[in-house]
C-alpha cells in the first residue's frame, strides 16, 4: 500500500533563478559591503557567489530580492551568482574597486572664505563620489582617473585633511592649508 493518495509520487519543481541586477554595482577589495541582488525565482537560494568566493552572508528577502555581504576579492569584474534547487541560471556583473590614493593637490592653499579650484592628483580616482574637506563635502568633477578639480569649501583658517571617496573606499588624507586674509 503506498503512503501517497492514489498511490503515486509527489514531484515538484523548482525554477532556476534569474538574476536582473544588482546594487551597487562595485566595492571595495576587502568586501564588507551589503550588495542587493533583484531578479526572480530567488526565495529557495542555496548559495550566493562572487566568482568562486561564496558571500560572508546572505538574507532571502523575497522572492524577488536577496541582500549579500560580498566576500573580499580581487580587483576587477567577477560574476555574481544565485543558486537554488532548480539550478544557477545567468550571472550579474559586479567589480571589485582598489581604494583611491592622493598624490598632490595643487594649488596646496587657498582662501579660508573657499571657491578656488583644487586639482587633485592620485590614483584610482575615476569613480569618485564625494571630495571632502575635513568633514565639509565638496563640488568636484572627475577629469580621469588620475584627476579630479574640486572647488574648496570655505573654513576655519590653518590645515585641513582633504580626502577622495569611491566605491573602493576613502584614500589616505593630503593636506591643504585655508589662509585668512592679508592684515593691513
Amino acid at each position: 500500500m503506498s503512503p501517497y493518495p492514489g498511490g503515486g509520487i509527489s514531484n515538484f519543481y523548482v525554477n532556476a533563478p534569474v538574476l536582473a541586477a544588482l546594487a551597487p554595482v562595485s566595492g571595495p577589495l576587502s568586501g564588507g559591503n551589503t550588495v542587493t541582488l533583484t531578479g526572480t525565482h530567488l526565495v529557495e537560494a542555496t548559495a550566493v557567489r562572487f566568482a568562486n568566493t561564496a558571500a560572508t552572508s546572505f538574507t532571502v528577502v523575497s522572492d524577488t530580492r536577496i541582500t549579500a555581504v560580498a566576500p573580499a576579492g580581487p580587483a576587477g569584474p567577477v560574476e555574481v551568482t544565485v543558486s537554488t534547487a532548480g539550478g544557477t541560471r545567468n550571472a550579474v556583473s559586479y567589480a571589485y574597486v582598489p581604494a583611491p590614493a592622493l598624490a598632490a593637490l595643487s594649488p596646496g592653499q587657498g582662501p579660508a572664505s573657499g571657491g578656488n579650484s583644487v586639482t587633485l592628483t592620485g590614483t584610482g580616482l575615476g569613480p569618485t563620489t564625494r571630495v571632502l574637506f575635513g568633514t565639509t563635502p565638496a563640488t568636484f568633477t572627475v577629469v580621469s582617473d588620475t584627476h579630479v578639480v574640486a572647488e574648496a569649501p570655505p573654513g576655519a583658517v590653518g590645515p585641513v585633511d582633504v580626502t577622495v571617496v569611491t566605491p573602493g573606499g576613502t584614500s589616505a588624507p593630503a593636506g591643504y592649508t585655508r589662509v585668512g586674509p592679508p592684515a593691513v
